[in-house]
């Protein structure tokens, strides 16, 4: 009890002192609190306007208990304070909010943004999984699975779905990549479609597919996949191309026909003679098309579309829907193809006229001191070791005979493949290339190979540097075709050091090789000689003038300060000036050398970055020793 007692006098003690502390303090707060200066408090918690600190004391306790009035006070003051903070919390809420949507400027009253984000979004990411995906017909994904393939490529994603859709396009990718199969499996969907929406049938010499090609072989690829793909899609299918006899032809043309692959100028000719109509052709196809109109068979084109697009201005007619395939696409071409097909929609992938990832690139610098037949066996040596299928690109058939001349003696067999070929011997000799004995394993070809040619080639050597980059593309692709890996290695002459330097530069940067040329890359050249010797030339005057007028400033300054007369001075002048003269021709006379010899170690330092091409040792006497006795020479002449 007195234990008790004690407590609750300290206790007592305590709450007296602490309410003697606080009474200035919360007095001083709630005069200013109750200033009537002070704006009205807005009432926008209702329910938190009670007092939020409530004494703990019960009931009971504070029945008998006394409060002064400050304390009474100070639960109302708290509340206050946590309000006025609220308050203030909520304008900084709705300022941030009003700061956002002004700085946003594709908010929800401008819905076209938002669209057009989606739509540029759509066709960034358009890849599927699976055929599947592409909405195709049971007898299309039968043919599919009877193929092998199950993963559609990017131009199959791209093609397909457009090409369902009614629209004329332009395919663009690189070389296998399954161009052939992205307009095929469509094309075969929409004639079952038609065939079960207006009941046609098959008619003989009316077919509803044409297919264009530019060379033979290109056509027996693309006739190869038609028949593939017909054992479940229900059609037929008939090849039509220069080289071959007339009379089968015409038998084949003859009977119910759903589709034709050919050339343009044989094609033309099964018309003229009446073996073929126009009228139910309604979808056509250009494949190679940048091939065909660099190589002259735009009048052939031109007269083949003629009929069509004049059936296409009458009324009620279902008109027809063109499909361009290209690998490569310059300018001129793109713009020819924009004047001739109006309307046409480009698809493109995003490996459109660049490496392949999967090929390897290697460029071989040749000084012009080795053999370059020499060269071209230590390279090819050990890819045939390996057991690869190797082509041999040349420019000329001079070069290509001695290639294959040179190969032969040294025990290598090889398969020729150029102009002066008859077609039936081009025919066998792919064949003998692609059988499985290996006992050709090395194609020797000119360009005439390089398009359209479905081969698996492990290994692309070039002999001859192309002359351009579209023909280095073509090349190229005749290696690492449907995500398999490939080598491609290039002998560099001195003469196409240029090219090569700015086809490496784009292939590691992985730019768009579109518009290199020899033409291109030497017209660069000379421009920026041009800049440079006018850049010397303004440098080399630049002194000399400040000189002059350094030397004829000096003289007039002295004979004012000292207070000289003029004509001495004058003559000063003349003959610092005629120094200065003298001195600045002698160096414009001796800059020439000067800059030659500048431009000849600037050139030998600039060419420290294209010696990181990889280099081969030749057999023989080998390059190293050649260039370190060079070196030597010139040591010893200076």
């Amino acid at each position: 009890m007195p234990m008790a007692m004690a407590m609750a006098a300290s206790g007592a003690a305590g709450k007296a002192l602490f309410s003697a502390s606080s009474s200035l303090f919360f007095s001083r707060t709630f005069r200013s609190f109750s200033n009537p200066r002070l704006p009205p408090l807005p009432r926008l918690f209702p329910v938190l306007a009670r007092p939020l600190c409530l004494s703990s004391i019960p009931a009971s306790a504070a029945s008998t208990t006394t409060v002064e009035p400050e304390q009474a006070v100070k639960p109302l003051l708290h509340s206050v304070l946590l309000e006025r903070l609220r308050h203030r919390h909520l304008k900084d809420q709705a300022k941030g909010a009003v700061q956002s949507r002004a700085s946003s400027p594709s908010s929800l009253p401008k819905p076209a943004n938002v669209a057009a984000r989606k739509k540029i979004k759509d066709t960034r990411s358009n890849t599927v999984d699976s055929f599947e995906e592409l909405d195709l017909s049971d007898e299309v994904m039968g043919a599919v699975k009877e193929i092998g393939i199950s993963v559609p490529t990017e131009i199959q994603c791209i093609a397909v779905p457009a090409i369902l859709e009614g629209k004329s396009v332009a395919l663009g990718s690189h070389t296998g990549s399954g161009k052939t199969l992205a307009y095929m499996l469509p094309i075969v969907q929409l004639m079952r479609h038609d065939e079960e929406v207006s009941g046609k049938l098959m008619k003989s010499k009316r077919p509803r597919v044409v297919v264009l090609c530019p060379t033979r072989e290109l056509c027996e690829q693309v006739f190869h996949v038609a028949k593939s793909i017909s054992h479940h899609a229900r059609f037929r299918s008939t090849m039509i191309s220069g080289g071959g006899r007339l009379r089968p032809q015409e038998d084949s043309l003859s009977e119910p026909i759903d589709m034709v692959v050919g050339t343009p100028g044989r094609i033309l000719q099964h018309i003229n003679e009446g073996n073929m109509v126009y009228g139910d052709i309604k979808y056509l196809v250009l494949d190679e098309a940048d091939t065909m109109f660099d190589q002259g068979f735009g009048p052939d084109i031109r007269k083949f579309l003629g009929p069509l697009k004049s059936r296409a201005e009458k009324p009620g007619d279902q008109g027809f829907q063109t499909v361009l395939v290209t690998a490569t696409m310059t300018k001129a071409v793109q713009k020819l193809i924009d004047e001739e097909f109006q309307g046409i929609i480009h698809l493109r992938t995003s490996s459109f006229q660049k490496k392949v990832a999967s090929a390897r690139h290697d460029f071989i610098k040749l000084s012009g001191a080795e053999n370059k037949l020499e060269a071209l066996l230590q390279v090819l040596q050990p890819s045939l070791v390996k057991g690869n299928r190797v082509m041999v690109f040349c420019n000329t058939l001079n070069s290509s005979r001695a290639v294959d001349h040179f190969l032969g003696e040294n025990q290598i067999f090889t398969v020729n493949y150029h102009g002066e070929v008859p077609a039936e011997e081009r025919v066998e000799n792919l064949k003998k290339f692609k059988s499985d004995d290996g006992d050709c394993p090395t194609l020797v070809c000119t360009d005439l190979a390089a398009r359209g040619l479905d081969l698996a080639v492990d290994h692309v050597i070039m002999f001859d540097f192309p002359k351009n980059s579209i023909d280095y593309l073509h090349r190229t692709g005749r290696t690492a075709r449907m995500g398999a890996k490939g080598k491609v290695t290039s002998l560099v002459a001195k003469k196409d050091l240029p090219l090569a330097t700015r086809i490496e530069e784009a292939l590691k940067k992985n730019q768009s090789l579109e518009s290199l040329s020899i033409n291109t890359v030497k017209r660069d050249a000379a421009i920026s000689r041009q800049i440079n010797k006018t850049y010397k030339m303004k440098v080399l005057s630049k002194p000399s003038s400040k000189i002059g007028k350094k030397d004829s400033a000096s003289p007039n300054s002295l004979a004012s300060k000292k207070g000289v007369a003029a004509s001495p001075s004058k003559t000063k002048k003349g003959i610092t000036l005629s120094r200065a003269n003298k001195s600045s021709s002698a160096s414009r006379r001796e800059s020439p050398k000067g800059n030659k010899l500048r431009q000849t170690k600037t050139s030998g330092a600039k060419k420290a970055p294209t010696s990181k091409l990889s280099v081969v040792g030749f057999r023989g006497r080998s390059s190293a020793g050649k260039s370190a006795a060079s070196k030597n020479s010139t040591r010893r002449s200076t």
